[in-house]
């Protein structure tokens, strides 16, 4: 095409179904239309592009006046239709706002009703329980009067199982106080030695009585980290516990740190049933049981894993979980090596 033959772009180009709007108009007849599309498709073959009304306008059925105002009404009309969408979309945003704004609040107030019943419950539940504690360790050290080996083998099992309910009670409190506030720390520069052999210590008898092989592997130059040592070693102890819990008998336990940089990476290992990967995020939920059956074996609130990762997390640290179903899992996460 020639440079005096080639066509300017107009606004027509933006303007979708001008024809049918001329016809409408009555500015063209529906044949004058047809042959006008006709010579616009003769023309597309030959590699050459026309807008439609500049096509009418040169067959004579069009005046270029009459193309420009039906193109200026279609462009206001657009522009009107674009701008009611536009504030139709805006207003629609702001109504969802509005109602995911309620939906969060509707949310956080059954989150506080949830952790208040929890705590109350708890609360209630630690004080008759404080008082059976005391009666069964009278008991047992003969304060009214002398038992026989039957009798001091069932107290055994009765304290083991109070002990138990007493943990359990415990992990709800704690639970109930992260739901309604922040996990409040006490940071101290915390060896490295008493953090983990306190937990390995006080593991050694349950992991006797399942029949588990208890290891602890940690430098032999001493170390410190920056934590809570009492939530620490609360971390380290559900994760060990878990570990023997969830480890057929003869299989084997790690509690392990190790130095890496400026950090300490706590490592427990297990020789255990695994957890299935579509499932690893699921562990760390509230109250969830990986066997949720009601023969399940392993008992538990399913808070320890929820808990430990929010104070794990306090300590702008995350724990990180590799697993294979029947062949084991490994928990770990880092702590700063504590600086003077």
């Amino acid at each position: 095409m020639s440079e005096s033959s080639r066509v300017p772009l107009t606004p027509e180009i933006l303007i979708p179904r001008l024809g049918e709007y001329l016809v409408e108009r009555g500015l063209v007849t529906p044949q004058q239309l047809q042959q006008a599309l006709e010579q616009q498709s003769r023309l597309r073959n030959l590699g050459e592009t026309r807008p439609l009304g500049y096509i009418l306008v040169e067959m004579g059925a069009l005046s270029r006046e009459d193309l420009d105002a039906a193109t200026t009404e279609q462009l206001i009309q657009l522009r009107s239709a674009l701008q009611e969408a536009n504030e139709h979309l805006e207003r629609r945003v702001r109504e969802r706002t509005a109602e995911l704004q309620t939906a969060l609040q509707q949310l956080s107030s059954i989150n506080d009703l949830k952790a208040n019943l929890v705590a109350n419950i708890s609360h209630e539940l630690r004080t008759p329980l404080t008082h059976l504690k005391g009666y069964l360790e009278l008991l047992l050290a003969g304060e009214f009067g002398p038992l026989n080996t039957e009798q001091l083998n069932a107290l055994g099992i009765i304290q083991r199982s109070a002990e138990r309910l007493g943990n359990l009670i415990e992990d709800l409190i704690q639970f109930s106080v992260t739901e309604r506030d922040q996990v409040y720390l006490h940071v101290t520069p915390s060896n490295l030695y008493d953090l983990t052999s306190s937990v390995y210590k006080r593991s050694l008898s349950k992991a006797r009585d399942h029949q588990i092989a208890l290891d602890l592997k940690i430098p032999t130059e001493p170390y410190l980290v920056d934590a809570d040592f009492e939530k620490i070693s609360w971390v380290l102890m559900q994760l060990v516990d878990n570990a023997i819990k969830f480890t057929p008998p003869g299989g084997k336990v790690i509690l392990q740190a190790t130095p890496e940089d400026n950090f300490i990476q706590f490592q427990v290992i297990d020789t255990g049933i695994g957890v299935p990967p579509d499932r690893i995020d699921q562990i760390f939920e509230p109250f969830f049981q990986l066997d949720g059956s009601s023969t399940r074996k392993a008992g538990g609130t399913g808070l320890g894993l929820a808990l430990a990762r929010r104070i794990v997390e306090a300590h702008g640290s995350v724990i990180h979980v590799y697993s294979r179903p029947g062949e084991g899992s490994q928990f770990e996460f880092a702590l700063k090596v504590h600086q003077d």
